[in-house]
């Protein structure tokens, strides 16, 4: 296998639903694995994200996991995500998904460097930017 560079997303408690809701965004195949099925069943966060894997048929990789009892993570910090390319369709629609229920901190729309570009930070705390290039 070839290197590869890809996000690895941490939460606090909602991992699941995290990686749920970008399998909605992104489409493609989702594997979750829990503690409890890592040998700790009668943990009390057996049911807790151990390890997340979503990869789509447009080539993302996305990772995530819940974090372990005791560990705690600030979300959105020093990170963002970030999803460009010149498929507009394809990026307005991970835009709204993604911005739908989150917040908007940089609308979607044309820069001054002539690209579409927006930043948010969607339900889970997670910031994306996404810029949609355009021929100047």
């Amino acid at each position: 296998m070839a290197s590869r560079l890809n996000p690895y997303l941490t939460f606090n408690g909602d991992a699941r639903q995290a990686m749920e809701f970008y399998k909605e965004v992104f489409g493609g195949t989702l594997d979750l694995n829990s503690y409890g099925e890592f040998g700790q069943a009668d943990a009390p966060n057996a049911d807790k994200i151990m390890h997340g894997m979503l990869e789509t048929t447009s080539g993302f990789t996305l990772m995530g996991a819940d974090n372990p009892p005791g560990m705690q993570s600030e979300q959105g910090s020093p990170i963002s995500v970030s999803l460009s390319g010149d498929d507009e369709a394809d990026l307005r629609g991970y835009w709204e998904k993604l911005s739908e229920g989150g917040s908007v901190s940089v609308p979607l729309e044309r820069q001054m460097w002539g690209d579409v570009f927006g930043m948010c930070t969607d339900r889970f705390g997670v910031p994306w930017m996404v810029n949609i290039s355009t021929e100047n």
